[in-house]
């Protein structure tokens, strides 16, 4: 009876053990012979080995992907406490017998060198809740265990060995784990978790039981980047703790010269602990070189823990101080008669690149006898100059006086001066024009905005232009939205077929010519092109290069687009706070009132100028924009719609000039007349600048646009006026002087 007595007894224990075990502590039995450690990274998802076919044999190896039945895990559904704080660890117990706090070091049992560790690691015994460190014994709430084959631990167990920081989120139910900048967040029954508020996926599920809360061991070191090792022979595992201060620095120039540069070292070092920095080194820093080469600088710190850094090199590559560019130009010949071209040639040459090249003296031609100097300074990317001058002699003689030089040989986009006072005296082209249906919307008043609101609301449908120009004086950063509602009971097509924008900044004639020169480029290549649908009720952002950049105080924004809608769209033009959201800030905006600036909507808004008669055999002049010859368009406001408005200057309208037979030799320019004009034309589908110097000053510069050859041709222009630019204009055609030898 005594011997059975012992048989169950030993029966009987034994199974309490397997209830505690996981699977794998089974095998590691069988490998007592073995003296291997195995060392892991931190994203190895099997911690010790196992062998499938002794799955149900003794062992003390702890394994993932093993997987241990259900029915020998005692489990515990997570639960809040009353006050909602973390479920508790480190206070359950283990087989019916209380154990120590985690935190609690105890006598250690063992002192074999085997479970002895250092500063920088912590030990884990399988399938035991004994840990060392330090020498020391400490014992875990729970046993580290497998579970569905995913190696578990008690949370608390390695926070508190490792000195992380540990806390508990009430609102989000989460347990969070701090190691200096690092955080990870768990919750109970999950798979996943946030390592610094990004959401990753566990080996297995998170689960309460006895009071511990235990995760995945490799979700902590994939995490936090520790790394561990497995002694199979004695049954542990090894977990690294050794966290080193983190060092690093960059260069702050972008070339470094021998002699010259004072090296910019930025320098950046943390602790994953949170410790303090408390020292640095630096091998082989100098402030400046002295001789080119390449040198290895490196840089470590210590913590106050006096843990060092691994270092942190940099090669960097001191070059040779640079030579300035060398300055060098020729002309074709040294002597020239008055009014004769002279043809320059640069051949200034620099290591890299020549980045300036500023001209003195230098014209086409010269009008007055005797010597002149030409001077030429160049400047590379280094902000070294060089400069040469060469001296050429102007004879008594005359080839071409000013005004006959001027029309043969200014550049094309190019200016040149002459008496514009003659010009209302030249035979007008007596040209008729038709329309075709287009909606001009022009917002442009008021052009200065002093508060948020809405600077314009239409409704069209078809061919629609809009035209915005406004400067925002409102104090603060704004945005202008341009929003499209569709009130009908089908969807409707936008489609945006072309598009020039420019700005924010503060320079409003700038902003104007770019706007037109880049809705020229999107006539040309097709590349604003688009198309949108907008659902019945829906309302939609369109023209949404208006609202990328918000506009500072004093900031111009100006935008040209042809667009088109197959049914009635209802369009409102904002401005509002830079950090507010259009939609919802739109139903409490007011209109606001215009100013001396032009608003409205017109319709017939592209004319259509075609002239066959022959043109240039004598001077004439083409107007647009005077209200005589091309009269000004007539439309409503669309925020009024009892007002009446006259579209002064026609801006916004595009013109189409078809001139079918233009005289051989002919000169065609462009000649301001109501003020100063900075803006471009296409020519025969070419944008041509007026003028590349700068702005035309009326009425006494014209900048040219085109020459025929020695037989009649066809000129196509197109035209819109720029913003912040002056009407009316003149398109001048004269006959080109004889050319001379």
């Amino acid at each position: 009876m005594k011997f059975k007595n012992m048989v169950v007894a030993t029966v009987l224990a034994v199974s309490q053990v397997a209830m505690v075990l996981p699977a794998s502590a089974e095998e590691a039995v069988q490998n007592t012979n073995q003296s291997k450690q195995v060392t892991m990274n931190s994203s190895d998802e099997t911690i010790g080995s196992s062998n499938p076919a002794n799955q149900n044999q003794s062992g003390n190896g702890v394994t993932e992907g093993v997987t241990s039945p259900d029915s020998q895990v005692q489990e515990q559904a997570p639960t809040d406490t009353v006050d909602g704080t973390a479920p508790v660890e480190g206070e359950g117990t283990d087989n019916g017998n209380t154990v120590n706090p985690v935190a609690e070091p105890v006598t250690p049992v063992n002192t074999d060198t085997t479970v002895n560790s250092g500063n920088n690691q912590l030990i884990l015994m399988m399938n035991s809740n004994k840990m060392y460190q330090n020498g020391k014994e400490y014992i875990a709430g729970y046993p580290m265990e497998v579970k569905n084959g995913v190696s578990y631990i008690s949370i608390r167990a390695i926070v508190e060995r490792a000195g992380f920081n540990l806390t508990f989120d009430n609102k989000t139910k989460e347990t969070i784990i701090k190691r200096g900048s690092d955080e990870l967040r768990f919750k109970t029954a999950s798979s996943s978790y946030k390592v610094n508020g990004v959401t990753k996926t566990m080996k297995g599920s998170s689960y309460v039981v006895k009071n511990n809360f235990m995760v995945p061991l490799t979700a902590i070191t994939s995490a936090l980047n520790i790394t561990y090792s497995v002694d199979q022979s004695a049954k542990k595992v090894i977990v690294n703790l050794s966290i080193n201060p983190v060092a690093s620095f960059k260069v702050g120039n972008t070339e470094i010269v021998a002699g010259e540069t004072n090296v910019q070292y930025i320098p950046s070092s943390y602790s994953p602990t949170g410790l303090e920095i408390v020292n640095e080194e630096w091998v082989g820093r100098e402030d400046v070189f002295s001789t080119p080469g390449s040198y290895t600088v490196t840089y470590r710190v210590q913590d106050s823990s006096g843990q060092w850094s691994n270092p942190y090199s940099l090669t960097i590559n001191v070059v040779k101080p640079h030579t300035p560019p060398v300055a060098n130009f020729m002309t074709n010949k040294d002597t020239y008669k008055m009014g004769e071209l002279i043809t320059y040639s640069d051949f200034s040459t620099d290591e890299v690149e020549i980045t300036n090249r500023q001209w003195e003296n230098k014209q086409l031609a010269f009008f007055t006898p005797g010597p002149t100097t030409i001077r030429l300074t160049v400047t590379n990317k280094f902000g070294l100059t060089s400069t040469i001058e060469r001296t050429i002699t102007i004879t008594n003689e005359t080839l071409y006086n000013r005004d006959d030089f001027y029309k043969l040989y200014t550049p094309v986009g190019d200016k040149f001066a002459f008496d514009g006072t003659t010009v209302p005296s030249w035979e007008k082209v007596n040209y008729s024009f038709s329309s075709e249906a287009s909606t001009l919307i022009r917002s442009n008043s008021p052009e200065t905005v002093y508060s948020e609101g809405v600077v314009y609301r239409e409704s069209a449908n078809g061919n629609t232009r809009f035209m915005i120009h406004h400067v925002n004086s409102t104090g603060k950063n704004v945005k202008m939205y341009v929003i499209a509602t569709n009130n009908n009971s089908e969807t409707t097509r936008l489609t945006q077929t072309s598009l020039g924008f420019a700005g924010p900044n503060q320079y409003a004639t700038g902003v104007g010519k770019a706007s037109v020169d880049r809705y020229y480029e999107s006539l040309q290549t097709g590349s604003k092109y688009k198309d949108m649908w907008i659902a019945p009720g829906e309302s939609k952002l369109i023209l949404t290069d208006l609202s990328a950049i918000a506009m500072k105080n004093g900031d111009v924004i100006s935008l040209f687009s042809d667009m088109y809608s197959d049914r009635t769209l209802k369009y409102i033009v904002i401005m509002i706070d830079a950090s507010k959201d259009p939609f919802t800030t739109l139903p409490y905006l007011t209109n606001l009132l215009e100013d001396i600036h032009n608003r409205g909507t017109y319709t017939e808004a592209t004319r259509v100028i075609e002239y066959s008669d022959l043109v240039g055999e004598t001077p004439v002049r083409l107007m647009i924009g005077d209200n005589s010859k091309d009269p000004f368009l007539i439309g409503t406001d669309g925020v009024n719609k009892n007002s009446y408005k006259v579209n002064a200057g026609n801006f916004g309208v595009v013109y189409r000039i078809k001139l079918y037979r233009v005289a051989p030799n002919t000169l065609v320019t462009f000649n301001p007349r109501g003020g100063r004009y900075y803006g471009s034309i296409m020519v025969n589908g070419n944008i041509v600048q007026m003028s590349t110097s700068g702005s035309l000053s009326a009425p006494n510069e014209q900048s040219v646009l085109y020459r025929t050859g020695d037989r009649e041709q066809t000129l196509e222009l197109l035209f819109t006026a720029a913003p912040a630019s002056n009407l009316s204009v003149n398109l001048l055609l004269q006959p080109l002087p004889e050319y001379k030898n």
